[in-house]
């Protein structure tokens, strides 16, 4: 007898880091930042911190599936959010992850619950319109760079009406996606995001300058918006 993707249960750690407003005397908006694949935390911080208004929080977390990957100084360790195999399980971690932050970082009393924003890059893209999709009422806005957007849109059940603000910011110059891709994710997004801000740059698979100010600017937006 041959028996196939039989499994057992682990428990892992996710790792994350946390940046709170200097002085904070009340809750924060929260800025979640998720990097791309093959990179870290540590990266989205950094890129995070650059795009954040002062009084909001910052979470950059950590992808689970860890690999080597090549650069000019030798193989480093990055990090995955997914694959094409059991992605599903992969999508749940990750929704669970950003769940299980809002919820600890709200009974701290240290997040405004009313202003929680996803911050995404490449992979990180299409994850965390799922997750806006499927807990439209967690989400205020969602900022996607570089990246695409669930292949499941006219199929997943658990999808709902995305009330979101959404800015979704892309290169003509992408080594990844064509730019009719992206041109076709816009549209897409145009059919189910009502509030959305979308512009492309001269740009390749990266974050510019000239796209974090405009991140910059949509958040303090928001200011102004409660």
């Amino acid at each position: 007898m041959h028996e196939t993707d039989l499994h057992l249960t682990a428990e892992i750690k996710l790792y994350y880091d946390l940046q709170l407003p200097e002085n904070q005397t009340k809750p924060a908006p929260l800025l979640i930042a998720v990097h791309g694949y093959g990179a870290h935390k540590r990266y989205m911080m950094r890129e995070a911190k650059l795009v954040a208004p002062e009084n909001f929080a910052v979470v950059s977390i950590q992808a689970p599936h860890q690999h080597f990957r090549p650069t000019s100084s030798g193989y480093k360790v990055g990090f995955g959010w997914l694959t094409d195999f059991k992605s599903e399980e992969s999508v749940a971690i990750h929704q669970n992850f950003v769940l299980q932050i809002i919820e600890k970082l709200a009974a701290e009393n240290v997040i405004d619950e009313r202003q929680i924003y996803l911050f995404g890059f490449s992979q990180a893209c299409a994850l965390n319109f799922r997750f806006a999709l499927t807990h439209p009422a967690k989400i205020r806005g969602v900022i996607g760079i570089g990246g695409g957007i669930p292949s499941d849109l006219a199929t997943n059940a658990d999808y709902k009406k995305l009330n979101a603000d959404v800015l979704y910011l892309y290169g003509d110059d992408d080594e990844f996606y064509p730019l009719e891709k992206f041109q076709t994710y816009e549209q897409k997004l145009k059919e189910i995001a009502p509030h959305l801000q979308s512009q492309c740059y001269a740009a390749k698979h990266e974050i510019t300058d000239e796209m974090r100010e405009t991140v910059r600017e949509w958040l303090k937006s928001f200011e102004f918006k409660l």
